[in-house]
């Protein structure tokens, strides 16, 4: 017995070894990746270049992308899709209104300070053409797989559209980082989030919310992305309005900071904030790094993800999505993150730091609410907007394997997807967010490199369409009138530019 005892202790030293090694290794890996050489320049420079070729289309066209999108709500008249306009939005919503809006925003101000959110603001403003340009070639190089879904994003568009090898070896890199990627920061580490949330708030047992979430999971996965779209559709904008409504009493409440902490924004953006308190002050440089490394993870423009979701939608042309995808970057940063940074700053929470940051948000929203109602909202958010990252987070994934293995793959990824997330309420898991953070960036990466390549394309076919349909009001036959070919499978020559006369 001493033997066996033994032997299960070096066991569980080894594994914590192991786990200890892994949360410093792939810390250092993910900073590497998420610093100022590397993903930060290149997301940011990729998001400029396509705006100054797209002349500002997020500028120029938000409004009616926001009217076509919300409003609307579906593109009357298409039927070649899985689901709506706006199922689609809200499929890639959940995947990113998820805890980077809550966590992500807090860690930003308390390591960079005020400024972050600043450039924030600045990288969701530029990253909405990467959105564009991602969702357009996600549904212009979409397929159709062996059940009749529709299925599209950089594991297709990079190969496609990019011939020879490195088409493939883009597309395969952006397909394994994904699916990998699935099951960390859009899995574990979201249960894990709510579980403790929960624990903190409720008491309730982490097992008891492992339980509850992979049952609820599996329920709506089964059913695919029609039942995804139909449960993010209601879902999505209640949480989004519940937790706006708490964080615009608080504003209210607060109303003669606002002035002064968007004062505070501007200018610590470009000065840096000196200590005060608990706060450790940071440069320029810091402030810079964490508003452009947290702002982009928490629209995730740039990393592809969403285009697979817009590959999903019933659309007439691909700028019609496109231009519809990108209003998820404006909601998700210039919307959600904005309300959780002010409540931040206006209430003061923000002076308690770096340490402090897991807590800030819900410290924040306790301060500007009476007794514990800013806690339990923050709570409730942070568990809706985990369960609906861990929907979005299941398609991209799914897709992915359909990529890599063909349709027999997809419904044992739903049932172990579903499963894994148990597991994320009920351990610890720093390791994994440093794996996640690692899995993104390998996915960011090929596709980044493959929207600069493809660039040309969706620069033609966006002047294209705009020129004839300036407000998104063209009918779907009229559509069909001046933009015929408004697929890659509908040309002779797939992947190659279109003809002059176009």
């Amino acid at each position: 017995m001493d033997i066996i005892a033994n032997a299960f202790r070096w066991l569980g030293d080894v594994l914590a070894t192991f786990v200890t090694w892994a949360t410093t290794f792939f810390g250092e890996v993910a900073g590497v990746i998420w610093g100022p050489f590397v993903l930060i320049p290149l997301l940011f420079g990729v998001g400029l270049v396509l705006t100054i070729r797209l002349r500002g289309v997020q500028f120029r066209k938000l409004g009616p992308a926001l009217r076509l999108g919300i409003i609307k709500r579906r593109d009357v008249g298409a039927d070649d899709g899985d689901v709506s306009q706006f199922q689609a939005l809200t499929t890639a919503l959940a995947a990113t209104v998820g805890t980077g809006n809550i966590v992500g925003v807090a860690t930003a101000i308390g390591i960079g300070g005020p400024g972050a959110l600043f450039w924030m603001w600045v990288t969701g403003l530029v990253g909405m053409a990467s959105k564009y340009t991602e969702a357009f070639l996600g549904v212009y190089y979409r397929r159709t797989d062996a059940a009749g879904e529709k299925s599209g994003g950089p594991q297709y568009y990079l190969e496609r559209g990019i011939r020879g090898p490195l088409g493939k070896v883009l597309g395969l890199a952006f397909t394994i980082a994904a699916v990998i990627a699935s099951f960390g920061i859009g899995n574990m580490t979201q249960g894990n989030s709510v579980a403790g949330n929960l624990q903190g708030s409720f008491g309730v047992e982490p097992w008891v919310t492992g339980v509850v979430l992979s049952v609820c999971a599996l329920l709506v996965l089964v059913g695919g992305i029609k039942s995804i779209g139909r449960v993010t559709a209601g879902f999505v904008p209640v949480m989004i309005v519940f937790y706006v409504i708490g964080a615009l009493f608080i504003l209210a409440v607060n109303i003669t900071e606002v002035p002064a902490a968007l004062a505070l924004v501007f200018t610590d953006a470009f000065t840096g904030t000196a200590a005060t308190g608990g706060f450790i002050g940071s440069t320029i440089i810091i402030a810079v790094q964490m508003g452009a490394a947290r702002g982009m993870f928490s629209n995730e423009s740039g990393m592809g993800s969403a285009a697979i979701a817009a590959a999903a939608a019933k659309t007439s042309h691909p700028v019609r999505q496109g231009l519809v995808s990108m209003t998820q970057t404006f909601i998700d940063t210039i919307i959600v993150v904005s309300f959780t940074g002010l409540v931040i700053i206006t209430t003061g929470a923000w002076h308690v730091g770096e340490d402090g940051a897991r807590t800030m948000t819900g410290d924040a929203f306790s301060t500007g609410l009476p007794g514990e109602w800013g806690h339990y909202i923050v709570t409730i958010a942070l568990s809706m907007f985990a369960f609906s990252t861990v929907l979005g987070w299941a398609y991209y994934g799914e897709r992915c394997m359909e990529r890599l293995f063909g349709r027999g793959a997809v419904m044992p990824y739903r049932v172990a997807f579903s499963l894994v997330v148990y597991v994320g309420c009920t351990v610890s898991l720093e390791a994994v967010w440093n794996f996640s953070d690692v899995m993104n960036g390998f996915m960011a990466i090929p596709n980044l490199i493959g929207l600069l390549i493809l660039s040309g394309l969706v620069v033609r076919e966006t002047k294209h369409y705009l020129d004839h349909d300036p407000d998104l009001s063209a009918t779907t036959e009229q559509v069909v009138s001046f933009a015929p070919n408004a697929f890659a499978d509908d040309l002779p020559d797939v992947g190659t530019a279109r003809t002059a006369g176009r």
